[in-house]
């Protein structure tokens, strides 16, 4: 048994000292980093291409409320009773905060004072005056000059009495702001305040006390880039997903557009959605097919045709032999091609693998 198994070993042992022979010959291990590959044409050129825009370009589109008003005090008070709250439904001419302010009531005390003051004065002077007109029937017995003086001071007290009528009800108004109403159907989406606040009418970087929107109408805002506002079939429907709900397209009129172009050089246009059961909320974002007029065509590289840089976004046009940077600006994007916009004509050759790399004014012949 124990001779079998030196056997064995020995059989083994020689084996491995042939493998170890046979690699420590002149046969070295291939390094397959050290293979030489053809380097292929550095520069591959093609031709700007013009084709027709297809039926729509899809542009993102978000959600808005189709009214919505920051809600401020008219005037300065402290928030007494709050009867809102953040997600509150509320309808129009709703009762929504009261606010208090002494002062406003030591105002209308003080106006309603000098009103009922006025009254007395302008009582006494109209029975002073008729008097004196009962008596002036008398010849000699009133002069003109005090009859005059008379009427001029019944007519001055009158006049008093007007200025302080009108003195009580613009202080009554103002005491009126210190209720706040809903100015329309809508929900509470912000609610910036609580009894006790101090409140002020308030400037464009405050805080407003609530903010109202109305939810059951929505506006569907898309902006149109330059180079497409007169590209846009805008009788024609449009289709939108949103991005919350895929797989569920929606068709709808455009509503509305700017017909101006905003700092950005985009055309704003809008489209009415209507919110029946309140399953879509402001801000959602959604993916817009806006139509195209028929006819309208556009050029097209290859994507890797387009260098973008911080600086610049370009293509190398070859001219003469020679290559050329030619500034573009790119549009709807496709698997293999991006439409451009720039001094570019169908038909012009340029260099299809661009990078930075490769500088202006270099012979390709």
């Amino acid at each position: 048994m124990n001779i079998t198994k030196m056997k064995y070993n020995i059989i083994v042992l020689a084996a491995l000292a042939c493998s170890l022979a046979a690699c420590s010959g002149n046969h070295k291990p291939v390094d397959l980093g050290d293979t030489k590959k053809t380097d292929a044409d550095p520069y591959k050129t093609g031709t700007v291409a013009e084709k027709a825009l297809s039926g729509a370009a899809r542009l993102p589109g978000q959600l808005q409320a189709f009214y919505e008003v920051n809600i401020f005090p008219k005037v300065n008070g402290f928030v007494k009773n709050l009867y809102v709250d953040r997600g509150s439904v509320v309808k129009k001419g709703q009762l929504l905060a009261v606010l208090e302010a002494p002062e406003l009531d030591a105002q209308f005390q003080a106006a309603n004072s000098r009103y009922l003051q006025a009254q007395e004065n302008a009582v006494a002077s109209k029975e002073k005056y008729e008097r004196l007109k009962e008596a002036a029937k008398e010849p000699g017995s009133v002069s003109v000059l005090d009859l005059d003086d008379a009427q001029s001071r019944m007519r001055a007290d009158q006049a008093m009495v007007n200025s302080e009528r009108s003195n009580v009800e613009s202080v009554r108004t103002m005491a009126g702001y210190l209720k706040i109403y809903a100015p329309f159907d809508g929900v509470i989406t912000q609610r910036n305040i609580s009894p006790g606040t101090l409140v002020s009418p308030g400037k464009t970087s405050d805080l407003p006390m609530l903010v109202l929107q109305d939810i059951n109408k929505l506006r569907l805002l898309v902006y149109i880039p330059e180079d497409y506002v007169d590209k846009v079939d805008l009788d024609q429907p449009v289709t939108y997903t949103l991005n919350a709900m895929p797989g569920q397209p929606h068709k709808a009129k455009i509503s509305r557009s700017a017909n101006a172009l905003s700092t950005l050089h985009q055309e704003a246009i809008e489209i009415d959605v209507m919110n029946k059961h309140n399953m879509l909320k402001p801000g959602m974002y959604a993916e817009v097919d806006i139509p195209m007029l028929s006819g309208a065509k556009s050029l097209l590289v290859p994507n890797n045709a387009i260098v973008r840089s911080t600086e610049r976004e370009y293509v190398i046009a070859v001219n003469d032999g020679k290559t050329e940077y030619v500034d573009v600006k790119d549009g709807l994007t496709s698997h293999d091609s991006t439409e451009v916009f720039g001094n570019l004509k169908p038909g012009n050759t340029i260099i299809t693998n661009a990078n930075d790399e490769i500088k202006e004014g270099i012979s390709l012949k």
